[in-house]
């Protein structure tokens, strides 16, 4: 009897110590890309408000660089559980969530301004919550920002000049479609081996937003950069659903306020530094071209046709028609 109450008192006291030390959680959140890009601006302000409004009851640790994997593992592991949450391209999204690829229509977004409405209004935040069905907790959406092509042979002008140019893209069909469409041989493949592949000249250019160009530093293999604005990109920033069921409504209400905040600084971050990117490159030596947008969503339109039955032509109406 005096040893199960010597043992029971052991347990009280290890409780008590719990208690008084408070909720404890570390949450791992990974991304593929460098230090200097704006993906990595939105995962460090997300740690800085999570730390600081929950009093080291969580903290964060981030992971860059695809040391967790790239994307599509990113996205497999946190419907595990085993990374906490992410801040994701979207176009790799759709291989789980076909619906979600609506936003990768070619020249659907005309400005910013139009994008943010859309994905913080409900068509947006419904796309969010259907994310559940799948094991991740959709919290926000930053930006990768609006896409543009680079290549090592010429520069583009017209949908033309890109015919026979071999461009790596995500691997999701409607990129793969689009670059199709306009006469390119379009090479879909994860980036951690696109930039191997860009270095030995195996494939001829690529297509990303201005920040990707710069931290990756492309201008080394890609002489010509052609302003398409082609499809704008949104990150989604998210969290496996294990880990959000987790945590306390409390600390769920101060993650979710803590990735829209940080969704909007990274959105900041790069509508400041487009003219100072744009600058870097012309000063690394890359031929800067705008050219004819008219010409591209023209030479798309099979490409709209194709999926308007798959999206529904209302939903991409009422995102086309949004100011």
């Amino acid at each position: 009897m005096r040893k199960r109450v010597s043992v029971l008192f052991g347990v009280f006291v290890v409780l008590c110590l719990f208690a008084s030390q408070g909720f404890a959680m570390n949450i791992r959140v990974a991304h593929v890309v460098t230090e200097k890009d704006a993906f990595h601006v939105c995962a460090l302000k997300f740690k800085e408000l999570v730390e600081a409004g929950s009093n080291g009851e969580l903290t964060v640790t981030i992971y860059p660089n695809a040391k967790l994997g790239d994307e599509r593992n990113l996205l497999e592991s946190m419907r595990m559980g085993v990374v906490d949450a992410g801040v994701i391209t979207g176009g790799p999204v759709m291989n789980f969530m076909p619906k979600f690829g609506v936003f990768d229509l070619p020249f659907l977004f005309s400005t910013p301004e139009q994008a943010y409405k859309v994905l913080d209004g409900p068509i947006g935040k419904q796309m969010l919550a259907d994310m559940e069905a799948i094991g991740w907790k959709g919290l926000a959406y930053g930006e990768r920002g609006f896409r543009n092509l680079t290549n090592s042979k010429r520069e583009v002008k017209v949908p033309e000049d890109m015919k026979g140019l071999k461009i790596r893209l995500m691997q999701n069909p409607i990129y793969v479609d689009s670059f199709k469409a306009l006469g390119a041989d379009a090479v879909p493949m994860a980036w951690t081996e696109a930039l191997t592949a860009l270095q030995q000249g195996t494939i001829d250019g690529q297509e990303n937003p201005l920040n990707v160009i710069v931290s990756f530093n492309l201008y080394e293999s890609q002489k010509y950069l052609s302003i398409t604005r082609h499809a704008y990109s949104p990150n989604v920033i998210m969290m496996s659903l294990k880990t959000w069921n987790k945590l306390s409504p409390e600390h769920q209400k101060l993650v979710q306020e803590s990735a829209q905040a940080a969704a909007e600084e990274n959105r900041r971050y790069d509508n400041a530094m487009e003219a100072e990117w744009i600058q870097l490159l012309k000063d690394k030596g890359m031929v800067i071209t705008e050219p004819d947008i008219e010409l591209f969503r023209e030479a798309v339109k099979p490409v709209y046709e194709k999926y308007e039955a798959q999206y529904g032509k209302e939903l991409i109406d009422e995102i086309l028609n949004t100011k």
